[in-house]
């Protein structure tokens, strides 16, 4: 049996795509939030760690969104999820999420970036200033709505894959609280990422700020991850076979321990701590852990879908 293709095999690797990438924009998103509020205030617009997690949340969506349509059976027929909705699948929850994170992800950053966009409109297009004001005066429930949805849609990228009932791997609520995580990881690490590359300092307010979140988020993604298989230990039968047979030996065990937990979890944290220690981070240092917490998510996402599929109850 290959590692991606076998009898079993439902959902593939557009799908682990399509998570991956849903996770890092509610990730992005929240921590450009975070960043605003608990470290830069007004002049947050000017930080290179903003811009870099609005960019990087506003496109991973859509690229999101395009993969998700791409893999339709009928790909023109998109458009039926969004307007016929109901309210017992999974499915429009999901569309619903989405649609109402993006509204208030847009409103957010107009709000953020409202100096710099009048300053270009006033003359020309002084109804754009007028919007940008209104928003203006709803920014502490638009920023708490927009919180409610990211933490949402980070959840919902796990709790998707819990939700279908033949799958003995997926069948946990630990899953939702492990894509949350993770997708808080990897939007943490592309802002990182997307900041030093838009010249942002690697030593600056808003990396401090960030690894202080991130460390002992890894560590709750470490300890989550411990839960899971834990959980599926515990709970016997089909659901134990799942676990052995997803981290033990072959492709996907060495995935599991030297790609997720060696590369992506306990490398990242070792950097991190490492950096704290030193009180001094690099551009090669911030930009390297990111990288490795981005490829320890993207490889979590392709392997908790695949070995999940292994086994049916």
């Amino acid at each position: 049996m290959s590692a991606f293709h076998f009898d079993t095999l439902v959902w593939h690797w557009p799908i682990a795509i399509y998570l991956f990438l849903a996770g890092v924009s509610a990730g992005a998103m929240f921590f450009a939030v975070m960043l605003k509020h608990g470290c830069l205030k007004e002049k947050a617009y000017q930080s290179g760690f903003i811009q870099a997690g609005c960019i990087v949340a506003a496109i991973s969506v859509l690229a999101g969104l395009g993969v998700l349509v791409l893999d339709l059976t009928k790909p023109l027929h998109f458009w039926k999820i969004l307007v016929f909705y109901n309210p017992t699948s999974v499915m429009s929850m999901g569309v619903i999420i989405l649609m109402l994170y993006q509204v208030f992800m847009y409103a957010w950053i107009v709000i953020t970036f409202k100096q710099p966009i009048d300053n270009f409109c006033e003359k020309n297009l002084p109804i754009v200033c007028k919007l940008t004001n209104m928003l203006a005066r709803y920014e502490a429930g638009i920023t708490g709505l927009l919180v409610i949805f990211s933490v949402s849609l980070g959840a919902y990228t796990g709790f998707l894959l819990s939700a279908q009932p033949h799958f003995p791997m997926w069948n946990t609520g630990v899953l939702p609280l492990l894509f949350l995580a993770s997708g808080l990881s990897s939007g943490a690490a592309a802002s990182l990422l997307g900041g030093v590359l838009l010249k942002g300092n690697p030593n600056g307010a808003e990396v401090r700020f960030i690894h202080k979140i991130e460390i002992p988020l890894i560590l709750g993604e470490i300890l989550l991850m411990f839960t899971f298989f834990l959980g599926l230990v515990f709970s016997g039968g089909q659901s134990k076979v799942a676990a052995f047979n997803a981290i033990g030996v072959g492709f996907w065990g060495f995935v599991f321990w030297f790609g997720i937990m060696g590369l992506g979890l306990s490398a990242p944290l070792a950097m991190n701590l490492f950096m704290t220690a030193t009180s001094k981070r690099k551009f090669s240092y911030v930009a390297g852990t990111a990288c490795l917490s981005l490829l320890g998510v993207i490889l979590l996402r392709n392997f908790i879908l695949y070995t999940g599929q292994m086994v049916t109850s």
